[in-house]
Protein backbone atom coordinates (compact mmCIF):
# COMPACT_ATOMS: atom_id res chain seq x y z
CA UNK A 1 0.00 0.00 0.00
CA UNK A 2 3.00 2.60 0.46
CA UNK A 3 3.18 3.37 -3.19
CA UNK A 4 -0.60 3.57 -3.79
CA UNK A 5 -2.29 6.93 -3.81
CA UNK A 6 -5.63 5.22 -4.13
CA UNK A 7 -7.28 1.99 -3.10
CA UNK A 8 -10.72 1.30 -4.20
CA UNK A 9 -12.05 -2.26 -3.30
CA UNK A 10 -15.59 -3.37 -4.10
CA UNK A 11 -17.10 -0.31 -4.71
CA UNK A 12 -20.78 0.47 -5.41
CA UNK A 13 -23.21 3.03 -5.57
CA UNK A 14 -26.69 2.61 -5.69
CA UNK A 15 -29.84 5.08 -6.12
CA UNK A 16 -33.49 4.31 -5.50
CA UNK A 17 -35.07 6.28 -8.23
CA UNK A 18 -37.51 8.31 -7.16
CA UNK A 19 -36.29 9.10 -4.40
CA UNK A 20 -35.24 12.37 -2.65
CA UNK A 21 -31.71 13.04 -0.60
CA UNK A 22 -32.19 14.80 2.35
CA UNK A 23 -28.91 17.54 3.01
CA UNK A 24 -29.50 18.58 6.72
CA UNK A 25 -28.93 16.53 10.12
CA UNK A 26 -32.43 16.82 10.69
CA UNK A 27 -33.59 15.53 7.54
CA UNK A 28 -31.48 12.45 7.43
CA UNK A 29 -32.30 11.96 10.77
CA UNK A 30 -35.66 11.91 9.74
CA UNK A 31 -34.74 10.04 6.85
CA UNK A 32 -33.15 7.08 8.85
CA UNK A 33 -36.55 7.07 11.11
CA UNK A 34 -39.13 6.23 7.86
CA UNK A 35 -36.82 3.92 6.23
CA UNK A 36 -38.65 1.18 6.91
CA UNK A 37 -42.25 2.66 5.71
CA UNK A 38 -40.13 4.38 2.66
CA UNK A 39 -38.95 1.08 1.65
CA UNK A 40 -42.61 -0.90 1.23
CA UNK A 41 -43.87 2.26 -0.03
CA UNK A 42 -41.23 2.44 -2.54
CA UNK A 43 -42.11 -1.34 -3.41
CA UNK A 44 -45.81 -0.16 -3.88
CA UNK A 45 -44.81 2.04 -6.15
CA UNK A 46 -42.76 0.84 -8.02
CA UNK A 47 -39.30 2.37 -8.01
CA UNK A 48 -36.65 0.50 -9.47
CA UNK A 49 -33.13 0.72 -8.19
CA UNK A 50 -30.29 1.72 -10.11
CA UNK A 51 -27.28 0.55 -9.62
CA UNK A 52 -24.35 4.00 -10.93
CA UNK A 53 -21.05 1.99 -9.90
CA UNK A 54 -21.07 -2.09 -8.91
CA UNK A 55 -18.30 -3.88 -7.57
CA UNK A 56 -15.23 -1.79 -8.67
CA UNK A 57 -12.13 -2.45 -7.53
CA UNK A 58 -8.90 -0.35 -8.73
CA UNK A 59 -5.47 1.09 -7.47
CA UNK A 60 -4.08 3.78 -8.48
CA UNK A 61 0.07 4.40 -7.99
CA UNK A 62 1.65 7.61 -6.44
CA UNK A 63 2.81 9.70 -9.41
CA UNK A 64 0.49 8.19 -12.20
CA UNK A 65 -1.79 9.76 -14.66
CA UNK A 66 -4.92 7.71 -14.85
CA UNK A 67 -7.49 8.46 -17.49
CA UNK A 68 -10.88 7.41 -17.36
CA UNK A 69 -13.41 6.71 -20.02
CA UNK A 70 -16.69 5.33 -21.28
CA UNK A 71 -20.21 6.80 -22.54
CA UNK A 72 -22.58 9.18 -20.46
CA UNK A 73 -24.03 7.04 -17.48
CA UNK A 74 -20.93 4.92 -17.09
CA UNK A 75 -20.29 6.04 -13.63
CA UNK A 76 -17.38 8.14 -13.67
CA UNK A 77 -18.24 11.05 -12.40
CA UNK A 78 -20.38 9.38 -9.71
CA UNK A 79 -16.88 7.46 -9.32
CA UNK A 80 -14.83 10.76 -8.88
CA UNK A 81 -17.75 12.22 -6.28
CA UNK A 82 -17.07 9.45 -3.82
CA UNK A 83 -13.44 10.03 -3.98
CA UNK A 84 -13.73 13.46 -3.12
CA UNK A 85 -16.09 12.33 -0.52
CA UNK A 86 -19.26 14.71 -1.82
CA UNK A 87 -21.19 11.42 -2.02
CA UNK A 88 -20.65 8.47 0.25
CA UNK A 89 -20.58 4.33 -1.30
CA UNK A 90 -23.51 1.79 -0.77
CA UNK A 91 -20.74 -0.66 -0.63
CA UNK A 92 -16.85 -1.56 -0.59
CA UNK A 93 -14.39 1.46 0.31
CA UNK A 94 -12.09 3.94 -1.70
CA UNK A 95 -9.26 5.22 0.52
CA UNK A 96 -7.00 8.14 -0.59
CA UNK A 97 -3.68 9.08 0.92
CA UNK A 98 -3.01 12.61 0.73
CA UNK A 99 -4.33 15.82 0.41
CA UNK A 100 -6.94 15.41 -2.51
CA UNK A 101 -8.06 18.45 -5.02
CA UNK A 102 -11.06 17.94 -6.61
CA UNK A 103 -12.60 20.14 -10.08
CA UNK A 104 -15.96 18.19 -10.79
CA UNK A 105 -18.33 21.05 -11.89
CA UNK A 106 -18.82 24.31 -11.95
CA UNK A 107 -19.87 25.56 -9.29
CA UNK A 108 -18.35 23.46 -6.49
CA UNK A 109 -15.56 24.21 -3.99
CA UNK A 110 -16.66 27.75 -3.86
CA UNK A 111 -18.15 29.70 -1.83
CA UNK A 112 -20.54 32.34 -4.70
CA UNK A 113 -20.75 34.92 -1.88
CA UNK A 114 -16.86 34.93 -1.30
CA UNK A 115 -14.76 37.04 -4.02
CA UNK A 116 -12.17 34.79 -6.01
CA UNK A 117 -9.40 36.05 -3.72
CA UNK A 118 -10.99 34.73 -0.53
CA UNK A 119 -12.12 31.38 -1.98
CA UNK A 120 -8.72 31.14 -2.95
CA UNK A 121 -7.21 30.69 0.76
CA UNK A 122 -10.47 29.26 1.82
CA UNK A 123 -9.93 25.78 -0.58
CA UNK A 124 -6.57 25.98 0.67
CA UNK A 125 -7.71 25.65 4.24
CA UNK A 126 -9.83 22.99 3.34
CA UNK A 127 -6.76 21.76 2.02
CA UNK A 128 -4.98 21.82 5.34
CA UNK A 129 -2.23 24.08 4.02
CA UNK A 130 -1.25 26.98 6.01
CA UNK A 131 -2.34 30.79 5.17
CA UNK A 132 1.31 31.77 4.16
CA UNK A 133 1.61 28.68 1.52
CA UNK A 134 -1.64 29.70 -0.07
CA UNK A 135 0.15 33.23 -0.24
CA UNK A 136 3.30 32.23 -1.58
CA UNK A 137 1.59 30.55 -4.42
CA UNK A 138 -1.17 32.78 -4.78
CA UNK A 139 0.19 35.29 -7.29
CA UNK A 140 1.00 32.65 -9.38
CA UNK A 141 -2.60 31.01 -9.25
CA UNK A 142 -4.50 34.56 -10.34
CA UNK A 143 -1.74 34.76 -12.93
CA UNK A 144 -2.49 31.18 -14.24
CA UNK A 145 -6.20 31.76 -13.95
CA UNK A 146 -6.15 35.46 -15.80
CA UNK A 147 -9.15 36.80 -13.80
CA UNK A 148 -7.03 39.45 -12.21
CA UNK A 149 -8.99 42.47 -12.63
CA UNK A 150 -12.11 40.55 -11.01
CA UNK A 151 -9.82 38.43 -8.26
CA UNK A 152 -11.89 40.89 -5.57
CA UNK A 153 -15.36 39.95 -7.19
CA UNK A 154 -17.57 37.85 -5.78
CA UNK A 155 -17.51 34.53 -7.94
CA UNK A 156 -21.12 34.32 -7.95
CA UNK A 157 -20.75 37.19 -10.85
CA UNK A 158 -17.65 35.80 -12.93
CA UNK A 159 -19.31 33.96 -16.14
CA UNK A 160 -18.89 29.91 -16.57
CA UNK A 161 -15.38 29.90 -18.38
CA UNK A 162 -13.78 32.61 -15.74
CA UNK A 163 -15.26 30.45 -13.06
CA UNK A 164 -13.74 27.40 -14.40
CA UNK A 165 -10.38 29.52 -14.99
CA UNK A 166 -9.51 30.07 -11.20
CA UNK A 167 -10.91 26.79 -10.10
CA UNK A 168 -8.50 24.72 -12.09
CA UNK A 169 -5.54 27.17 -11.05
CA UNK A 170 -6.64 26.87 -7.75
CA UNK A 171 -6.73 23.17 -7.45
CA UNK A 172 -3.89 22.39 -9.80
CA UNK A 173 -1.27 24.95 -7.95
CA UNK A 174 -2.11 24.38 -3.83
CA UNK A 175 -0.01 21.52 -4.41
CA UNK A 176 -2.54 18.24 -3.85
CA UNK A 177 -0.84 14.63 -3.79
CA UNK A 178 -4.19 13.95 -5.63
CA UNK A 179 -5.68 15.84 -8.13
CA UNK A 180 -9.40 14.79 -9.91
CA UNK A 181 -10.39 16.51 -12.96
CA UNK A 182 -13.86 15.95 -15.09
CA UNK A 183 -15.19 17.14 -18.49
CA UNK A 184 -15.29 20.27 -16.51
CA UNK A 185 -12.39 21.32 -18.71
CA UNK A 186 -14.52 21.36 -21.64
CA UNK A 187 -16.10 24.88 -20.86
CA UNK A 188 -12.52 26.90 -21.27
CA UNK A 189 -11.87 27.72 -24.46
CA UNK A 190 -9.16 26.16 -26.55
CA UNK A 191 -6.02 28.12 -25.27
CA UNK A 192 -6.97 27.58 -21.45
CA UNK A 193 -7.68 23.58 -22.15
CA UNK A 194 -3.82 23.20 -23.85
CA UNK A 195 -2.39 25.00 -20.92
CA UNK A 196 -4.71 22.72 -18.37
CA UNK A 197 -3.39 19.81 -19.51
CA UNK A 198 0.02 21.09 -19.91
CA UNK A 199 0.42 21.93 -16.06
CA UNK A 200 -1.47 18.56 -15.34
CA UNK A 201 1.19 16.91 -17.11
CA UNK A 202 3.91 18.82 -14.89
CA UNK A 203 2.05 18.07 -12.21
CA UNK A 204 2.25 14.11 -13.06
CA UNK A 205 5.60 14.87 -13.75
CA UNK A 206 6.23 15.80 -10.13
CA UNK A 207 5.12 12.53 -8.67
CA UNK A 208 1.69 13.06 -8.00
CA UNK A 209 -1.33 11.52 -8.85
CA UNK A 210 -4.07 12.44 -11.40
CA UNK A 211 -7.58 11.21 -12.01
CA UNK A 212 -8.20 13.00 -15.63
CA UNK A 213 -12.18 12.09 -16.83
CA UNK A 214 -12.69 13.43 -20.57
CA UNK A 215 -14.52 12.73 -23.94
CA UNK A 216 -11.45 14.30 -25.62
CA UNK A 217 -9.17 10.87 -25.90
CA UNK A 218 -6.57 12.68 -27.78
CA UNK A 219 -6.10 14.68 -24.45
CA UNK A 220 -6.54 11.34 -22.56
CA UNK A 221 -3.90 9.27 -24.97
CA UNK A 222 -1.25 12.58 -24.33
CA UNK A 223 -1.79 13.24 -20.45
CA UNK A 224 -2.31 9.65 -19.35
CA UNK A 225 -0.34 6.51 -18.17
CA UNK A 226 -2.70 4.21 -17.76
CA UNK A 227 -6.58 4.37 -19.24
CA UNK A 228 -9.70 2.36 -17.15
CA UNK A 229 -12.46 2.12 -19.79
CA UNK A 230 -16.04 2.01 -17.29
CA UNK A 231 -19.42 0.81 -18.80
CA UNK A 232 -22.54 0.39 -17.14
CA UNK A 233 -21.09 1.53 -13.36
CA UNK A 234 -17.96 -1.54 -14.04
CA UNK A 235 -14.96 -1.90 -15.07
CA UNK A 236 -14.37 -3.26 -18.77
CA UNK A 237 -10.78 -3.10 -19.50
CA UNK A 238 -7.74 -1.34 -17.98
CA UNK A 239 -4.18 -0.93 -19.32
CA UNK A 240 -2.44 1.09 -21.75
CA UNK A 241 -4.33 4.15 -23.13
CA UNK A 242 -3.92 3.86 -26.71
CA UNK A 243 -5.60 -0.16 -26.28
CA UNK A 244 -8.22 1.33 -24.30
CA UNK A 245 -8.91 4.36 -25.93
CA UNK A 246 -9.47 1.69 -29.42
CA UNK A 247 -11.49 -0.96 -27.61
CA UNK A 248 -13.95 1.86 -26.07
CA UNK A 249 -14.21 3.52 -29.72
CA UNK A 250 -14.36 0.10 -31.37
CA UNK A 251 -17.50 -0.82 -28.51
CA UNK A 252 -19.21 2.47 -29.88
CA UNK A 253 -19.01 1.57 -33.32
CA UNK A 254 -20.78 -1.99 -32.95
CA UNK A 255 -23.43 -1.02 -30.04
CA UNK A 256 -24.12 2.73 -32.41
CA UNK A 257 -24.27 0.45 -35.28
CA UNK A 258 -22.38 3.97 -36.37
CA UNK A 259 -19.07 4.56 -35.21
CA UNK A 260 -17.68 7.92 -34.04
CA UNK A 261 -18.43 10.56 -35.61
CA UNK A 262 -15.38 11.15 -38.43
CA UNK A 263 -14.33 14.53 -38.20
CA UNK A 264 -14.67 16.59 -42.18
CA UNK A 265 -17.92 14.46 -43.35
CA UNK A 266 -21.04 16.11 -43.44
CA UNK A 267 -24.07 14.34 -42.43
CA UNK A 268 -27.58 14.34 -43.80
CA UNK A 269 -29.42 11.60 -42.69
CA UNK A 270 -33.19 12.39 -44.44
CA UNK A 271 -33.93 12.63 -47.12
CA UNK A 272 -31.12 9.59 -47.39
CA UNK A 273 -32.23 6.85 -50.35
CA UNK A 274 -32.43 3.67 -48.95
CA UNK A 275 -29.95 1.17 -49.25
CA UNK A 276 -27.71 3.75 -50.87
CA UNK A 277 -24.63 2.76 -48.01
CA UNK A 278 -21.42 2.06 -47.98
CA UNK A 279 -20.84 -2.04 -47.05
CA UNK A 280 -17.41 -2.58 -46.75
CA UNK A 281 -14.04 -0.86 -46.42
CA UNK A 282 -10.92 -4.07 -47.16
CA UNK A 283 -7.49 -3.89 -47.72
CA UNK A 284 -5.55 -5.42 -50.51
CA UNK A 285 -1.73 -5.37 -51.81
CA UNK A 286 -1.62 -4.23 -54.49
CA UNK A 287 0.94 -6.53 -55.64
CA UNK A 288 0.10 -9.60 -54.60
CA UNK A 289 -3.93 -8.69 -54.58
CA UNK A 290 -4.52 -10.65 -51.41
CA UNK A 291 -6.36 -9.51 -48.74
CA UNK A 292 -4.21 -7.92 -45.59
CA UNK A 293 -5.46 -7.29 -42.32
CA UNK A 294 -1.99 -5.49 -41.48
CA UNK A 295 0.39 -2.85 -43.59
CA UNK A 296 3.66 -0.86 -42.86
CA UNK A 297 4.92 2.03 -43.40
CA UNK A 298 6.17 3.20 -46.64
CA UNK A 299 4.55 0.34 -48.18
CA UNK A 300 2.16 0.15 -51.10
CA UNK A 301 -1.75 -0.48 -49.93
CA UNK A 302 -5.11 -0.44 -51.93
CA UNK A 303 -8.65 0.30 -50.10
CA UNK A 304 -11.47 -1.09 -51.22
CA UNK A 305 -14.59 0.63 -50.67
CA UNK A 306 -17.91 -1.36 -51.60
CA UNK A 307 -21.38 0.34 -51.49
CA UNK A 308 -25.02 0.05 -52.77
CA UNK A 309 -26.50 2.41 -54.72
CA UNK A 310 -30.53 2.76 -54.58
CA UNK A 311 -31.37 3.86 -57.40
CA UNK A 312 -28.66 5.51 -60.61
CA UNK A 313 -27.13 9.08 -60.00
CA UNK A 314 -25.55 11.28 -63.05
CA UNK A 315 -22.67 12.29 -60.35
CA UNK A 316 -21.11 10.46 -57.97
CA UNK A 317 -17.87 10.64 -55.31
CA UNK A 318 -16.57 8.44 -52.90
CA UNK A 319 -14.92 9.63 -49.62
CA UNK A 320 -11.89 8.26 -47.73
CA UNK A 321 -10.88 9.54 -44.31
CA UNK A 322 -7.83 7.80 -42.36
CA UNK A 323 -8.57 9.11 -38.54
CA UNK A 324 -6.30 7.97 -35.36
CA UNK A 325 -8.22 6.25 -32.69
CA UNK A 326 -9.18 8.85 -31.16
CA UNK A 327 -10.81 10.51 -34.11
CA UNK A 328 -8.32 13.13 -35.23
CA UNK A 329 -8.58 13.18 -38.88
CA UNK A 330 -4.88 12.48 -40.90
CA UNK A 331 -5.99 12.21 -44.67
CA UNK A 332 -9.31 12.98 -46.26
CA UNK A 333 -9.60 12.20 -49.94
CA UNK A 334 -12.54 11.70 -52.70
CA UNK A 335 -12.83 11.24 -56.28
CA UNK A 336 -14.38 14.82 -56.84
CA UNK A 337 -11.08 16.57 -57.67
CA UNK A 338 -9.95 14.02 -60.04
CA UNK A 339 -11.78 15.27 -63.26
CA UNK A 340 -10.56 11.83 -64.99
CA UNK A 341 -12.28 10.28 -62.61
CA UNK A 342 -16.17 11.95 -62.53
CA UNK A 343 -18.41 9.01 -62.97
CA UNK A 344 -22.19 8.08 -62.21
CA UNK A 345 -23.58 4.75 -60.99
CA UNK A 346 -26.72 2.47 -61.86
CA UNK A 347 -28.62 0.98 -59.01
CA UNK A 348 -27.09 -2.10 -57.33
CA UNK A 349 -23.25 -3.00 -55.71
CA UNK A 350 -20.22 -1.17 -57.00
CA UNK A 351 -16.78 -0.92 -55.64
CA UNK A 352 -14.09 0.95 -56.13
CA UNK A 353 -10.43 1.12 -54.99
CA UNK A 354 -8.05 3.65 -53.88
CA UNK A 355 -4.34 2.87 -53.84
CA UNK A 356 -1.34 4.14 -51.85
CA UNK A 357 2.01 3.77 -53.52
CA UNK A 358 3.72 4.55 -50.41
CA UNK A 359 1.67 4.76 -47.15
CA UNK A 360 2.13 7.68 -45.05
CA UNK A 361 1.41 6.31 -41.87
CA UNK A 362 4.16 5.60 -39.10
CA UNK A 363 3.19 3.03 -37.03
CA UNK A 364 0.19 2.41 -34.88
CA UNK A 365 -3.55 1.96 -35.38
CA UNK A 366 -5.85 3.76 -37.30
CA UNK A 367 -9.61 4.08 -38.42
CA UNK A 368 -10.57 4.22 -42.09
CA UNK A 369 -14.01 5.76 -42.72
CA UNK A 370 -16.15 5.80 -45.82
CA UNK A 371 -18.97 7.83 -47.63
CA UNK A 372 -20.51 8.35 -50.50
CA UNK A 373 -21.41 12.27 -52.06
CA UNK A 374 -23.59 12.91 -54.71
CA UNK A 375 -22.49 16.79 -55.82
CA UNK A 376 -24.57 19.54 -56.08
CA UNK A 377 -27.80 17.45 -53.69
CA UNK A 378 -25.42 17.68 -51.04
CA UNK A 379 -26.42 14.31 -49.32
CA UNK A 380 -23.23 12.24 -47.71
CA UNK A 381 -23.94 9.17 -46.06
CA UNK A 382 -21.58 7.89 -43.49
CA UNK A 383 -20.11 4.26 -43.69
CA UNK A 384 -21.92 2.18 -40.46
CA UNK A 385 -18.54 -0.28 -39.66
CA UNK A 386 -15.34 1.91 -39.08
CA UNK A 387 -12.56 -0.56 -40.43
CA UNK A 388 -9.11 -0.41 -37.91
CA UNK A 389 -5.63 -1.22 -39.90
CA UNK A 390 -2.25 -1.89 -38.13
CA UNK A 391 0.19 -0.36 -39.47
CA UNK A 392 3.48 -2.03 -38.43
CA UNK A 393 6.87 -0.47 -38.01
CA UNK A 394 9.43 0.10 -41.13
CA UNK A 395 12.51 2.08 -41.55
CA UNK A 396 11.24 4.64 -44.45
CA UNK A 397 14.10 6.99 -44.07
CA UNK A 398 17.41 3.98 -43.58
CA UNK A 399 18.03 6.18 -40.03
CA UNK A 400 17.84 2.69 -38.21
CA UNK A 401 14.74 3.87 -36.03
CA UNK A 402 11.33 3.44 -37.49
CA UNK A 403 8.40 6.28 -37.49
CA UNK A 404 6.04 5.36 -34.61
CA UNK A 405 2.69 7.11 -33.44
CA UNK A 406 4.07 7.89 -30.02
CA UNK A 407 6.48 10.52 -32.09
CA UNK A 408 4.54 11.49 -34.95
CA UNK A 409 1.91 10.15 -37.33
CA UNK A 410 3.00 10.66 -40.69
CA UNK A 411 6.15 9.76 -42.86
CA UNK A 412 6.15 11.15 -46.15
CA UNK A 413 8.18 10.76 -48.96
CA UNK A 414 10.78 13.53 -49.46
CA UNK A 415 14.39 15.46 -50.57
CA UNK A 416 16.75 17.54 -48.75
CA UNK A 417 18.92 19.52 -51.23
CA UNK A 418 22.34 19.61 -49.74
CA UNK A 419 23.10 23.15 -48.14
CA UNK A 420 24.46 26.50 -49.65
CA UNK A 421 27.05 29.13 -48.10
CA UNK A 422 25.08 32.42 -48.25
Amino acid sequence: MSDLAIRIENLGKRYVLGETHEQTLTEQLGRWIRAPFRARAAARAGHSEFWALKSISLDVKQGEALGIVGGNGAGKSTLLKILSRITPPTTGRAHVRGRLSSLLEVGTGFHPELTGRENVFLNGTILGMRKSEVARKFDEIVAFSGVEKFIDTPVKRYSSGMYVRLAFAVAAHLEPDVLIIDEVLAVGDAEFQKRCLGKMSDVAQQGRTVLFVSHNMAAVQKLCSRAVWLAQGQVQQAGNPADIIGAYIASTSRSSGSGPAMPGFSYWQSPCPSRTEVTAVRFFSPDSGEAIEEAATGQSLAVEIEFNTAQAFRSFSVVLQIATLDGTPLILTSTTPDRDLAFGTSAGRHRIRCIFDALPLAAGEYVFGAGLAIPNVEYVWRDDSLCRLHVAPRDVYGSGLAPTAARYLLATQHVWQAPESL
